[in-house]
């Protein structure tokens, strides 16, 4: 539809555009370096963010980095994740069938992890959503990161999830899982400069190298957005859609209110 009419070659704000291409705020960047070094080093972060701010999309550009030879991603989301669910989940992608009950489970995995160090494997654990987590799965956690009466460990575990994790785990219920954190992100929402900069490069990597938005049409999109990637994503690809069936080839701030009024804040 629109694609055509302003040249692009693929959908400019559509989640399936290669990590390569996005956009990277400088605390994306930061972000993806930090859950990086934990991967590669066995350590423990807690990494949070706004719903719609980008967390999914790093841990998916930190896998893409990763050395596949080396490191093995088990990435986990489950708004009710128990710990039986867990252990099933990682060992079905380990490709072990788990057996039935939760402790044999948990001895499976735990000698998958030794078998995987022994043979310099490191397995990537990232546990999204994480705020949904109950008790019983963050206790849980603390065992995982607790190997050889807490000598090392085999595996990195990436913990991520919206703010109120972090302030979870600053209660004294979760101190014994909040020391075991050696790496904490907080990924902020974008700036005005970096949602404009947003929008004018993912409409570049599809091969529309003019301005489409005016700047006070950027503007309006920061102001609704906040700076949250997914709301800037799905307000520029509707005001596209507005303005192709308009015949317009450039999005100003009167159409930006129109599809606002329409479709976003009525």
């Amino acid at each position: 539809m629109f694609k055509s009419f302003f040249g692009c070659t693929a959908s400019p704000f559509d989640r399936s555009i290669s990590t390569k291409l996005l956009f990277q705020s400088e605390a994306h960047q930061e972000l993806i370096g930090r859950m990086v070094h934990v991967a590669e080093n066995r350590k423990f972060a807690l990494c949070t963010g706004e719903v719609g701010a980008g967390k999914s999309t790093a841990a998916r550009a930190v896998s893409e980095q990763l050395n596949p030879t080396r490191h093995l991603v088990l990435y986990i989301t489950d708004s009710d994740l128990t710990p039986r669910n867990f252990y099933y989940e990682v060992l079905h992608q380990l490709g072990i069938p788990p057996r039935f009950y939760r402790g044999d489970a948990k001895r499976q995995l735990v000698k998958a992890l030794m078998d995987m160090h022994e043979s310099n494997r490191i397995p990537v654990i990232i546990i999204d959503e994480g705020h949904l987590l109950g008790r019983e799965m963050l206790e849980e956690i603390r065992f995982l990161m607790n190997f050889k009466m807490d000598s090392f460990s085999p595996l990195s575990l990436i913990l991520m999830g919206q703010p109120e994790l972090r302030a979870t785990l600053q209660t004294q219920t979760y101190e014994a899982i909040a020391q075991r954190v050696n790496i904490r992100f907080h990924l902020p929402a974008m700036s005005q400069s970096e949602t404009a900069g947003y929008v004018q490069h993912h409409l570049k990597v599809v091969g529309v190298d003019r301005a489409v938005f005016t700047d006070d049409a950027l503007y309006l999109i920061h102001e609704y957005s906040g700076g949250i990637a997914r709301k800037i994503n799905n307000l520029c690809t509707s005001c596209l859609l507005h303005a192709f069936a308009k015949s317009k080839s450039l999005v100003d701030n009167r159409m930006v209110r129109v599809v606002l009024e329409n479709e976003f804040l009525g």
